[in-house]
């Protein structure tokens, strides 16, 4: 979704509120320390002036010594507001990374399948980063620039209000109009170079993951190349950015000595009019020739503002999202007490995978569930678990609607186990103690029995505290899958939903996880998917779906 900077500022400038305390701090003093910087050089016109034989308000060593502590308090206030402004930019980015994560939670798994991951970890680290930008260089500077051109303009125009009307101009015309202007030259370029960063970052995180079969099949030269023609589109976008950026910059500073000759004409046709005095030209034209600091600090904004805004444009989009399910909570607990399907449909968008389905699953025993690839075997436990929600019809669980079942209360009695075990790179131990935190070695030794993984695990140089690698890549398929089951056996949730527990098994592995669920059979319901026959030879009963229906 695209949306305009000034929704994306908006947006982002409403995270802000509970550190408002500290950002009008560090407005106060950013104020503060561009008027110490100001005032050295508008007391040094002073000072000089005096030296010519003019009058002034003081002595010239009350200007000296109002100069030097102008100094010193600049040095401190920028510091201060600087310290201020990077302590709220931090804070909101991990405010932020807490919002993406819960975001990221609650849309997973339906919403997250089929997106690229490079991309998500885009988003998540180099899109969130560069919010820093805004929060630390963009939020307090619009809010100084406006305060101190006000007091400038103020200041300036007590000399003649013409002279106030032209640095009124000139703030206007460099930290509103030129931001906007090379803002609008930019267009969407911003938002592309993030996009392609993001798909750039997927290329090569899925490329390191098959870089086994990039090797084997001699594809690495295709793959390099296509590398490189993605990172020469990437560096042509920033090219363009930074091009615009140059010339913007270039347009900025042209204007800025426009702006000081004015003043100095203006100032010097007032004076041959006897409209002000020889002090009256200078001193105004010091003062603007001065403090054209803060709206300078907006006018760069315009170019690099792109990168933020388009960074904060898909962080938005990710707390914008809609999950396709709700988390339900403030129902009733429910016990387990058997499941079952009534007249149930699903489509993955226009595609049927399961229609009129109806089928039941008694509390303590064995189900099994047949079918060949792509008939809905699967796509069925997901409802279960209540990944989605049905087109039509209901998934029950002890008679109750799964939709009207707290979320929490649902994964207690649920134990799912997919074709696919996801390790974390972290040890064996904690790996499984994802199905139960505060689980003892015992009850963790105990589950690996069950799924005939212990004395694997025991014959490991640091048994349980073993690193199982990124993604688990130090373990086979099948050893992951048995860890995989170990974490259900575990999770001891009396409804365990198998899909294909056994596929990258042996005989004597496959029949040692068996027998572990048929001596489980009194207090566990089990449903069983899978291909093999011999799987299917502890199962009460059998259904077959073919085409989304029982056979």
């Amino acid at each position: 979704m695209k949306r305009s900077g000034l929704k994306v500022m908006t947006r982002l400038v409403s995270l802000v509120k509970p550190l408002t305390g500290r950002m009008i701090l560090a407005i106060l003093m950013g104020v503060a320390g561009h008027i110490c910087a100001a005032s050295i050089t508008i007391l040094g016109v002073m000072a000089v002036l005096q030296l010519l034989g003019f009058s002034g308000w003081t002595s010239l060593t009350v200007l000296f010594v109002i100069m030097g502590l102008a100094g010193l308090l600049r040095g401190l206030l920028r510091y201060a507001e600087q310290a201020s402004n990077h302590y709220i930019a931090f804070k909101l980015l991990a405010l932020i990374r807490d919002k993406v994560f819960a975001a990221l939670r609650k849309l997973a798994p339906a919403k997250l399948e089929g997106r690229e991951k490079g991309d998500l970890i885009a988003v998540i680290t180099s899109d969130i980063e560069l919010l820093e930008v805004f929060y630390a260089h963009t939020v307090s500077p619009i809010a100084i620039a406006c305060i101190f051109s006000v007091l400038m303009t103020a200041f300036i125009g007590s000399y003649h209000v013409e002279l106030g009307l032209i640095a009124a101009l000139a703030y206007l015309v460099v930290g509103v109009v030129m931001p906007i202007m090379i803002s609008k030259l930019s267009g969407s370029r911003g938002l592309e170079f993030r996009k392609k960063s993001g798909e750039l970052s997927g290329f090569v995180l899925d490329s390191l993951r098959g870089l086994d079969e990039t090797i084997q099949y001699g594809g690495g030269k295709a793959r390099l190349e296509e590398m490189k023609d993605r990172s020469i589109q990437l560096a042509n976008e920033d090219e363009g950015l930074k091009r615009r950026a140059g010339y913007g910059s270039a347009v900025v500073n042209a204007i800025l000595i426009g702006f000081d000759l004015m003043i100095l004409f203006a100032g010097a046709a007032l004076y041959a009019q006897g409209k002000v005095q020889f002090d009256g030209v200078l001193v105004p034209m010091a003062a603007l020739m001065s403090s054209f600091g803060p709206v300078m600090a907006l006018a760069n904004l315009g170019s690099t503002l792109q990168y933020t805004f388009a960074a904060g444009n898909r962080v938005l989009d990710i707390l914008d999202e809609v999950p396709v399910v709700q988390e339900v909570s403030g129902q009733e607990e429910v016990a387990f007490e058997g499941a079952q399907t009534k007249n149930l449909s699903f489509s993955y968008d226009s595609q049927e995978i399961l229609s009129d389905l109806s089928l039941e699953i008694p509390k303590g025993k064995v189900v099994g569930i047949v079918g060949r690839s792509g008939s809905g075997k699967s796509t069925l436990l997901k409802l279960f678990m209540r990944f989605w929600e049905a087109d039509k019809g209901e998934v029950l669980l002890s008679g109750r609607n799964v939709n009207t079942i707290n979320t929490d209360n649902l994964r207690d009695m649920e134990s799912f186990v997919t074709q696919e075990t996801h390790l974390f790179k972290d040890t064996i131990l904690n790996n499984l103690k994802i199905a139960k935190e505060n689980a003892t070695l015992e009850e963790v030794m105990d589950a690996c029995k069950k799924a005939s993984v212990h004395e694997f695990i025991m014959k490991l140089p640091r048994e349980y505290d073993t690193d199982v690698g990124e993604l688990g890549d130090t373990l086979s398929g099948g050893e992951r899958q048995r860890i995989g089951l170990a974490r259900a056996f575990l999770h001891n949730a009396p409804f365990m939903l198998l899909d294909e527990p056994t596929s990258n098994l042996d005989s004597l592995n496959e029949a040692v996880i068996l027998k572990s669920l048929h001596q489980q059979h009194d207090d566990k319901t089990v449903v069983l998917v899978s291909h093999r026959a011999s799987t299917m030879g502890i199962a009460d009963q059998v259904y077959s779906v073919e085409n989304g229906r029982i056979s």
